[in-house]
């Protein structure tokens, strides 16, 4: 029997456990002759990163047992953290551990090998990190791009490619120091030549990027020269195709597209379409292609999977059971390995046949122990911004067969404002979304101007304007749905992390939209965090988003959450994790600070040993739960079973 209850009090099977349990992620795909081979996060492992081996006869593995946590701090976001290097001794996993940053080798097929590190202890406490491993032309060194803390400013950071010798027994040395930004270096089939991708300040990767070739004489690099990219091109993918050639993921045109590329810079588009082959490059290593063979190549196109087939110059999506797939693709024999999701499926390690189409989802934690009627199906809509432009969107309703609302009453939504602010939602399954759906609480996933997978143009919208077209276009979409009858416009939240957390605090300190918002691991002084409060990938960040220092100083200051706290439009949530390199606590703490003893009611936690994000069980138990009393307070709902969170004021 249905129960009659007010929105925000309903009672669910998604409990605050199986959103902690599933607040894990599954990245770093690659194949090894027939085995597939991906990284995953354990929240209840501490948040560590586990490399896990599927192997031909069907059997899973870790291959690291705890502690290892196969991850770094590369541009804090991190980059690929594994590989394989056939060695004169047989196959080596080199791989980043996280507590020291170091590079270590192992066995993988010696259960008793205990993994030794090829990488130099620094003097600092990860004075040196390594990302995007790979083997040198004769398997005797890792070549990586290494980063270097040069002093306690966290800016304060050079880059260079390196060779780790797999023995351990040489010193490191300097291949290329081409930009200040690299990826790191890919031998062609002949081990004639590398490649990397490289930028430099201002310029984010999404904005310019350059591919550069330097021949291999006797292990050391010649002088590079670029064959793609530039200024206003950004390349965020290639993979050598032969000696002489190479496969790039480049925007000419304004769209992410698949070319190639000769050594002497001659570029052709294989498939030219308005449509996303590739994305930001956030983390260096991320694979949006994958050739296939006579001419054909698997890619994630506006996050789906399809075939591109270059002699017909056509991209054609690929039928299967999961429309969601990302950055993570890897593919052999016509069969492809990736991370796939869908609106009732978490992301999980798929292999599919394109020959015949059957799937295999390889990894264990993928199908949630919930019923589906508990789980939101989000609908694809697109709003119109207060500029006119359209504005994607993704509205998760309430969803829960056991309960419904007393008559005449609208639900409370939230409106959730990515990451980036070059990122995007894609309508996947969040079980993080559906604890509060299932409660009653409805969610809509905005993609504002800014956001990727449209077009350059649609980057673009943001330059210049951050703080103004992501907060106009997240309360023209909230405004919608009130006005459609479709929300509470009395109870309209706004929350986020990282930039969203940035977004949800402008907009409650700039528009009147919305009663109150959770802002995590925010921006929230845009002037220290312009002038060297952050790390260095991101530092320079806002000069294409809001301006250059000093010019637009003033743009920063009007625009900052922490110089309007007496504008706050209601109560806010601030979530933050306590070794944040990228979003500092200091800037979180100010701003309560500041709004201690206003009169808002307001509420703070901080999270030890959690970074950009969180990634430990206990730390998502806490963050969620709430959040949901957060909602309940201000909304004039009691959730039952949520511990109640102290408001100050």
């Amino acid at each position: 029997m249905v129960k009659i209850a007010p929105y925000g009090t309903w009672t669910s099977p998604v409990g605050i456990d199986l959103v902690a349990s599933a607040g894990g992620s599954v990245q770093w795909v690659a194949l090894h002759g027939t085995e597939v081979w991906w990284a995953e996060t354990r929240p209840d492992e501490g948040g560590r990163v586990a490399l896990v081996r599927r192997r031909a006869d069907g059997s899973t593995a870790d291959v690291l047992p705890l502690p290892w946590n196969v991850r770094n701090r590369v541009h804090e976001y991190g980059g690929r953290p594994w590989t394989l290097v056939d060695t004169p001794q047989g196959t080596r996993l080199a791989f980043t551990h996280w507590v020291d940053q170091r590079v270590y080798l192992v066995d993988p097929d010696d259960p008793a090998a205990t993994p030794r590190a090829i990488s130099p202890e620094p003097q600092r406490l990860h004075g040196h990190r390594y990302a995007d491993l790979g083997p040198s032309p004769d398997g005797t060194e890792v070549w990586c791009v290494r980063e270097t803390q040069v002093s306690d400013a966290a800016p304060d950071v050079r880059r260079a490619l390196v060779a780790l010798p797999v023995d351990g027994s040489g010193a490191v040395r300097e291949l290329a120091a081409s930009h200040h930004f690299m990826t790191g270096p890919k031998v062609s089939p002949d081990g004639r030549h590398v490649a990397w991708i490289g930028w430099d300040h201002p310029a984010m990767p999404w904005d310019g990027s350059q591919l550069c070739v330097a021949a291999v004489t006797d292990g050391e690099l010649g002088p590079h020269r670029v064959v793609a990219g530039g200024p206003a091109e950004s390349v965020c993918q290639f993979r050598w195709e032969a000696a002489d050639s190479l496969l790039v993921l480049t925007d000419p045109q304004g769209w992410w597209n698949l070319h190639r590329v000769d050594m002497t810079g001659a570029v052709r588009n294989l498939a030219a379409c308005e449509a996303e082959i590739g994305g930001p490059l956030w983390r260096i290593g991320s694979s949006w292609f994958a050739p296939l063979g006579g001419g054909r190549h698997a890619v994630v196109r506006s996050g789906r999977l399809a075939v591109l087939d270059e002699r017909s110059g056509t991209v054609t999506e690929v039928d299967n059971d999961f429309p969601i797939w990302s950055g993570q693709l890897a593919a052999h024999d016509g069969v492809v390995v990736g991370v796939a999701a869908g609106p009732d499926r978490e992301g999980a390690v798929v292999r599919l046949d394109l020959s015949t189409g059957g799937h295999e989802v390889l990894t264990s934690h993928s199908a949630p122990e919930v019923d589906p009627a508990y789980l939101p199906t989000p609908v694809h809509r697109v709003f119109t911004g207060p500029d006119g432009q359209t504005v994607p969107a993704y509205v998760y309703p309430p969803t829960n067969p056991g309960f419904a609302a007393p008559e005449g009453e609208l639900p409370p939504f939230m409106v959730h404002v990515h990451g980036g602010p070059t990122g995007a939602v894609s309508g996947g399954m969040d079980l993080e979304f559906a604890y509060f759906t299932s409660r009653g609480i409805g969610v809509v996933a905005v993609n504002y101007g800014g956001s990727s997978g449209y077009g350059r143009a649609f980057r673009e919208r943001l330059l210049g304007q951050w703080g103004v077209v992501d907060v106009a276009d997240c309360a023209a979409v909230a405004l919608a749905l009130a006005e459609r009858g479709e929300a509470d416009p009395a109870r309209l939240a706004v929350r986020g992390g990282s930039a969203g957390g940035f977004t949800t605090a402008a907009a409650l300190t700039s528009v009147s939209t919305f009663a109150c918002g959770t802002a995590m691991f925010p921006v929230m002084d845009l002037v220290a965090f312009g002038s060297g409060e952050t790390h260095d990938f991101e530092s320079q960040y806002l000069t294409g988003l809001i301006g250059p220092l000093p010019e637009a100083r003033t743009h920063y200051e009007e625009r900052s959450p922490s110089n309007r706290v007496g504008k706050l439009a209601g109560p806010i949530l601030v979530l933050q994790g306590l070794e944040d390199q990228i979003c500092p606590p200091a800037q979180s703490e100010r701003f309560v600070a500041a709004v201690r003893g206003s009169g808002t009611r307001h509420a703070y936690i901080g999270f030890e040993g959690e970074q950009h994000g969180f990634r430990k069980a206990e730390s998502i138990r806490v963050a969620v739960q709430a959040e949901l009393s957060f909602y309940g307070q201000v909304m004039g709902f009691e959730p039952p079973g949520v511990p109640v969170l102290d408001l100050a004021t």
